[in-house]
């Protein structure tokens, strides 16, 4: 029997989302994007990456939170105690920047007296430790016992255990956590199956800007990203992001996956309504808004590890470091650049090359007052007598350093490096759509799937385009010169397949004919065809000579091939035709 343990999360950002957990399998809470464009351009938001290995799950968790730092909580339901760990804020970065999707192409442009040459352009980018104690126990009525605390990171992390709703919710108000009238209904269901709660605040004096990511070690072999306690908070097509090491691609257990139509995607655009094709590609009846969509399967190794970790991030070369050389060693390390004479901000700030460094310079070498970071951390040794040695302490800083910096990118590294399979999958959910929780198993053999997707548009001597997505070509509008704008007859959805636990990939949807026939309809209705097939070389060497000094074609001039270029290309053949016949 496969053992099914999940990460929950419950009261995050400040702010419980209510919804009842009334499935034993929930996870609650949600990990997910934030801002108009969060895919693929804007890639904000909370994501989550689970490491498996068959007996445990490693849940690496990024939180994004503005506001007030005192403001910051997060409840965590969970089936046993956790080991909780702080995780990498660059891994997520590298993560991220490695599988993006991308839709670009190159041009050719028809030369009609010699072939076919190409002019090739560049192609664009679419544009939240303790040990394991057991189970969970407890009498109902005994109130909620702190079995584990502990500081990780930037992070108070608090363990309760047993009691009633009510009584979580009476400890959470009684230790400065949010008063959520909903809280005792919402956490109900966990209390019910002795689940314990992790509950998760900043340090006392920690600002937002010290949130880093945090991760869950748990027991079990299928992740479960948490999304039914998120139905009230959460905002219609939210986006939510997942990525898996392992050995083998992973796919939904219990959503539906869907392959987009290529067709769909605006390639003069370079996809810039991606997340809009997703969206209504998983909203597809069969898929009826449960399913993800797979963005990158692959090897590992397009992540590059050089962006989230170095040997030279080394602690002991801090411990008994004098205050006025932290900067320059910081610099040597590569993760600050400060210079009193060249600002990297508006507000005469340093260039921090990761997102912890600032925070530990603040406590640990605060900026006095009529300084600007760059003027002091740039100038150490000018501002010598300003330094607040009362804030200052070496061997703090050192464990720090390897606590929050170090250590979280080291592991990362070594994960990367041990797992040769990285998976990401996405999708966009609404909150009527929140009825259940997504889980997700590793499938062999399944195809790689690359995130660089390439066509070639194709401008004909009449000016008149088309993009070769590689099986298939489409026309451009011939009256407005665009990308085509489809009718409902159109799919968002080219297949939409489920995968069992114990069983082969199963089609329920395959609108691959339905497409082409919509492709070809089109492409009738709007070809545009300047010369027949044999026709093309009709001009003599010396039309060849002039053309070739006014572009190299003979029915357009290289580059877009608009409708002006082509008829300037004509005139040439008419002048190349008189000087003809005066000789």
């Amino acid at each position: 029997m496969r053992k099914r343990h999940y990460l929950l999360a419950g009261l995050a950002l400040s702010m419980l989302v209510s919804a009842g957990a009334q499935d034993a399998r929930a996870c609650g809470g949600t990990f997910c994007d934030s801002g108009p464009q969060a895919m693929p351009v804007d890639q904000s938001g909370e994501n989550v990456l689970f490491v498996m290995d068959g007996k445990t799950v490693e849940a690496h968790v990024q939180i994004q939170y503005q506001g007030a730092a005192e403001r910051f909580a997060w409840i965590v339901p969970m089936p046993k105690v956790p080991d909780v760990q702080v995780g990498s804020a660059l891994l997520f970065n590298a993560l991220l920047q490695g599988t993006v999707p991308q839709f670009g192409f190159t041009q050719q442009t028809d030369v009609c007296d010699r072939g076919n040459g190409d002019s090739a352009s560049g192609a664009g980018g679419s544009g939240g430790g303790s040990l394991g104690m057991g189970g969970a126990g407890g009498g109902a009525g005994s109130g909620p016992q702190v079995v584990y605390e502990k500081t990780v990171g930037a992070f108070e992390v608090v363990v309760l255990q047993g009691g009633t709703a009510e009584e979580v919710g009476k400890w959470l108000v009684d230790n400065n956590y949010q008063n959520i009238p909903t809280a005792p209904e919402i956490l109900k269901d966990y209390v019910a199956q002795k689940y314990v709660f992790v509950a998760i605040k900043l340090t006392a004096g920690a600002n937002s800007n010290e949130i880093h990511p945090l991760v869950f070690r748990y027991e079990g072999d299928e992740p479960c990203v948490p999304l039914k306690l998120t139905r009230v908070a959460a905002t219609e097509d939210m986006a939510v992001r997942t990525f898996f090491l392992g050995d083998d691609r992973v796919v939904p257990t219990n959503f539906k996956h869907v392959t987009l139509n290529p067709a769909r995607i605006d390639w003069s655009t370079m996809g810039q309504n991606y997340k809009q094709v997703v969206s209504r590609a998983v909203d597809s009846p069969v898929a009826n808004g449960k399913a993800f969509v797979t963005e990158y399967a692959g090897a590992s190794s397009v992540v590059g590890q050089f962006t989230f970790y170095s040997p030279s991030w080394n602690s002991q070369e801090l411990e008994g470091i004098d205050p006025k050389e932290l900067v320059s060693k910081l610099e040597q390390m590569g993760l600050l650049l400060c210079s009193p004479y060249r600002y990297y901000s508006s507000d005469g700030d340093c260039q921090y090359n990761h997102p912890l460094v600032k925070a530990l310079l603040t406590q640990y070498l605060p900026v006095p007052a009529g300084l600007s970071p760059a003027e002091f951390y740039g100038a150490l040794a000018q501002h010598a007598d300003e330094i607040d040695m009362t804030q200052w302490n070496a061997a703090e800083l050192a464990a720090d350093f390897k606590l929050r910096i170090q250590d979280p990118a080291k592991h990362a590294s070594e994960i990367v490096s041990k797992w040769p399979y990285l998976t990401r999958l996405f999708t966009t959910i609404s909150p009527s759509e929140m009825t259940e929780d997504p889980m997700f198993h590793a499938h062999p053999g399944l195809d790689p799937v690359q995130p660089l997707n390439m066509a070639v548009r194709r401008t004909n001597c009449c000016g008149a385009s088309t993009m070769d997505l590689g099986d298939t070509e489409i026309a451009y509008d011939k009256t407005t010169g665009s990308w085509p704008v489809w009718d409902s007859a159109m799919p968002f959805a080219q297949q939409i397949d489920e995968f069992s636990l114990a069983g082969d990939r199963i089609t329920l949807v395959d609108n691959g004919s339905k497409i082409s026939g919509q492709i070809a309809a089109w492409n009738t209705e709007n070809q545009q065809t300047c010369f027949p097939p044999g026709a093309k070389k009709a001009a003599s060497d010396d039309t060849e000579d002039m053309l070739e000094l006014a572009g190299g074609t003979a029915c357009g001039v290289s580059g877009r091939g608009s409708a002006p270029a082509a008829a300037f290309a004509l005139t040439l053949l008419g002048l190349a035709a008189l000087v003809r016949r005066r000789r």
